[in-house]
């Protein structure tokens, strides 16, 4: 056997096939399990029995590959989360509503000193609205938020 090939390219594939594992099966377990599966059939169609021992290694790394894979994209997903929302609204701000009222006279929040600026959440009428919303955030999960 290649001395480069078991020390530097296998390794190497593992770890780039379990992030991409990981990210479609969403479960390190699963992308582990897949790995060993491999490399149990490479070890006895192209190797003999002592690449088993490189199977098991490799197997590892594909699982802490895809946990650490799970872990940054939690990371990113919670953090993408909190640095977007509204005093804990659990909205979005790039996508929150606005509705604009004409016929109050108040002027606090206004656009020209005409019309009051008011949140989706804020009317009684619309707030049905906002109670099932879907987003894609972080890691390229849906995260779907009830109010």
């Amino acid at each position: 056997m290649n001395a480069l090939l078991i020390f530097f390219a296998l390794p190497v594939a593992t770890v780039i096939l379990a992030i991409v594992l990981q990210k479609i099966l969403k479960n390190p377990l699963l992308v582990s399990a897949t790995f060993f599966a491999i490399y149990l059939i490479v070890t006895f169609s192209a190797f003999d029995s002592s690449f088993l021992v490189y199977a098991i290694l490799y197997t590892i790394l594909a699982y802490v590959t895809a946990v650490l894979t799970k872990v940054v994209c939690r990371l990113i997903r919670t953090f993408t989360y909190n640095n977007s929302t509204i005093n804990n609204s659990k909205i979005f701000t790039n996508t929150r509503p606005i509705a604009i009222d004409e016929a109050s006279s108040y002027i606090g929040n206004n656009i020209n000193n005409d019309a009051n600026l008011y949140d989706i959440n804020s009317l009684t009428n619309t707030s049905n609205l906002m109670n099932n919303r879907t987003m894609t955030r972080g890691c390229n999960k849906r995260i779907t938020y009830r109010n």
